[in-house]
């Protein structure tokens, strides 16, 4: 059998993206060169890998063994590559890391400039997705590393707890919703206007599902871009948010903030680490997660203890 390393990431490519095209671009290879090298590993192999489909491609059972292998062999490459790269000047590292939006908005920014400081030759792919989207890439290996929220079906999948966060109600200290203790989403839902995100935000679609679940809907009065913007506009009146515990302290003091715990159990989430089980990672990948933890341990929604 006759193939090499470029056969096997481009069809690791090709079970990620179900599309020669674009396989084929992340290699670096002309679709005409990318579609010679599969049906020669067809030839090699003596059976077909994938079906040619009039809405795209789809691995045949040989080629979703094929693709796993594939994975798992590039991955072994990347482990080699990380302990060669000290004997090897110019050589870099890179992580490719995925988090949910309270992440990238709380400790990791922190924890990520500690790291790249201590780091300088090692570069990190960061991307911020929902994390029913980070699960599955992470268990994939299309992600080395991911933070979520909530809970974690372990299939695939190592975690590693980091806090417990809870979201809460956040608005002016003069509002009428300020007197109350805590609330139900239920309750607040029909009587009063939200500050919230635009619809790409995890947590916002996940709000407006709880409230569809329920048979009413968030009426928002304006959707803004990013929490800093949110948590101004819940300070001085424009309506009340939802966010997580973590982001409106770090607004409260300076503007003045009023927060209300949320009644309802979904509310209170455990922020995790994941990994693809039993995967080896190369030491500058267990070191970044030796930040991540310090980093969640620093947050001050850290002590919060999980429900």
């Amino acid at each position: 059998m006759h193939y090499d390393l470029t056969d096997l990431r481009l069809f690791f490519h090709v079970g990620e993206q179900l599309n020669l095209t674009r396989a084929a671009e992340k290699c670096y290879l002309s679709v005409p060169s990318a579609s010679l090298r599969i049906k020669q590993l067809e030839e090699s192999f003596q059976t077909p890998l994938m079906l040619r489909q009039a809405k795209g491609l789809q691995l045949t059972q040989a080629g979703e063994a094929m693709a796993n292998h594939a994975r798992l062999v590039l991955q072994q490459l990347e482990v080699m590559h990380a302990d060669l790269r000290p004997y090897a000047l110019g050589v870099k590292g890179r992580i490719r890391l995925q988090a949910n939006s309270t992440a990238t908005n709380t400790f990791l920014a922190k924890a990520l400039s500690a790291f790249l400081n201590d780091n300088p030759d090692i570069d990190i792919d960061l991307e911020e997705l929902p994390s029913r989207d980070i699960i599955s890439s992470v268990a994939k290996g299309a992600a080395d590393l991911g933070i979520v929220a909530g809970s974690v079906d372990a299939d695939k999948i190592d975690v590693v707890p980091l806090y417990a966060d809870e979201l809460v109600v956040i608005c002016h200290s003069g509002a009428a919703i300020a007197h109350q203790l805590s609330v139900k989403l239920s309750d607040i839902l029909d009587d009063y206007r939200f500050v919230g995100l635009n619809q790409f935000n995890s947590i916002q679609s996940f709000l407006d599902r709880k409230a569809q679940s329920i048979g009413k809907r968030v009426n928002l009065r304006i959707q803004v871009g990013n929490y800093e913007n949110v948590c101004q506009m819940a300070a001085v009146g424009v309506g009340i948010a939802i966010v997580p515990r973590a982001i409106a302290l770090s607004h409260a003091k300076s503007s003045g903030l009023h927060m209300i715990p949320l009644e309802d159990p979904w509310a209170r989430r455990q922020i995790s680490l994941v990994k693809q089980q039993q995967r080896m990672l190369p030491k500058f990948s267990e070191d970044l997660i030796h930040h991540l933890r310090l980093a969640a341990s620093q947050a001050p929604t850290s002590a919060i203890k999980p429900a």
